[in-house]
């Protein structure tokens, strides 16, 4: 198989696995599609079940099949020369005579994604990569009513920067992390399995959350202390609250952190008081403190109202700077760009003055 051939089909199978709208998947030409060894390779990647314990969800899985099965139809000019391959078709009867579950019942159920984040582009093969495998609930809300139970675009966007990026790789190799409102988990792993941190703490203000990243910790390999990775810890964390310095290693595990992650955690205007609040907090704790905020902007007042918040209590913001993949171009891990994310570091000026009225 012509490398070409190889990436584009390498990039559909990280779309799939991380169950990207069907609409959205990219096939490769019809010409290259219909020949018996892309047809196998597909089967063989995507669709045994002997090979594929973990695949995604049954009814995903039709409708890509059904996809698949169109696509070759249209592709196939001459029945004599070319076929749709037995096992593909074998497949695709075995999911239409299965009983699947509602669109309602679907939607509640916890699937499981992978994000993929290519290491060395020229290598078409997934043993290079990043991966990180989370189950999600990614249709309904959490307990406290809040969208912790999936990974959204700014943590993945995030997850680029520290993965891609020199700059970002440094900021966080070798140095204590803590991550607010970390959801499903997947961006605590990727820094506790991949980026060499010394430690890191994943927290959410819910505790439901918290058991979910502990499940998704133990999906990935990190639920016993080894040389091999980092030790990754869980918390209960809400914002505004108090954080004691005296106990804070025994409360999280951990020492104070050097640098503090958030990714999408600037969607309620109304919890960004108590948001600023927790980091004043760390910044006590840590003045040469770093924090990373990655926000989808959704609504540029209530980002505006995150700013303001931080220049109150003389925190300095940088945008950081690090362009957008257009979606078309992706290779994976794959998000919308639209609205807009954007990355921005926040530290504190040694000399700044702290009101501590100012929330």
């Amino acid at each position: 198989m012509d490398p070409a051939t190889q990436a584009q089909l390498t990039i559909l199978r990280r779309q799939y696995f991380q169950l990207v709208e069907p609409t959205h998947l990219r096939w490769p030409d019809d010409k290259i599609l219909k020949t018996f060894p892309v047809q196998s390779w597909i089967f063989d990647n995507l669709f045994d079940r002997d090979k594929i314990p973990s695949a995604p969800p049954d009814r995903y899985r039709l409708r890509i099949l059904k996809i698949l099965v169109s696509n070759l139809e249209r592709a196939i000019e001459d029945p004599d020369e070319d076929e749709i391959l037995d096992d593909l078709m074998t497949a695709l009867s075995s999911l239409v005579s299965t009983t699947l579950p509602s669109e309602t019942t679907a939607a509640q159920q916890k699937a499981s994604v992978t994000y993929a984040y290519p290491v060395h582009p020229s290598d078409d093969s997934e043993s290079g990569n990043f991966t990180v495998a989370i189950l999600e609930s990614r249709n309904i809300l959490s307990s406290s009513g809040t969208t912790g139970l999936r990974t959204w675009e700014a943590s993945l966007l995030l997850g680029s920067y520290l993965v891609t990026s020199e700059t970002g790789r440094r900021m966080i190799e070798g140095k204590r992390v803590f991550e607010l409102g970390a959801g499903a988990g997947m961006l605590s792993i990727l820094c506790a399995k991949y980026l060499a941190v010394s430690g890191i703490v994943a927290s959410d203000g819910d505790e439901v959350i918290v058991d979910m990243i502990k499940d998704n910790i133990f999906l990935n390999g990190l639920d016993t202390e080894s040389v091999s990775h980092s030790v990754l810890r869980t918390a209960s964390l809400k914002w505004g609250r108090s954080i004691d310095a005296v106990t804070f290693s025994e409360d999280y595990g951990m020492e104070i952190p050097d640098v503090v992650l958030g990714a999408d955690v600037t969607y309620d205007r109304y919890a960004i008081p108590s948001l600023v609040s927790t980091l004043r907090e760390f910044f006590q704790l840590n003045p040469a403190l770093q924090v990373l905020i990655a926000a989808t902007i959704r609504n540029e007042k209530t980002f505006e109202t995150l700013q303001n918040a931080c220049r109150r209590n003389g925190f300095s913001l940088e945008l950081v700077e690090f362009p957008l993949v257009p979606e078309h171009l992706q290779e994976g891990p794959f998000y919308s760009i639209t609205p807009p994310i954007q990355i921005w570091r926040i530290t504190q000026p040694r000399q700044s003055y702290r009101d501590p009225f100012a929330l």
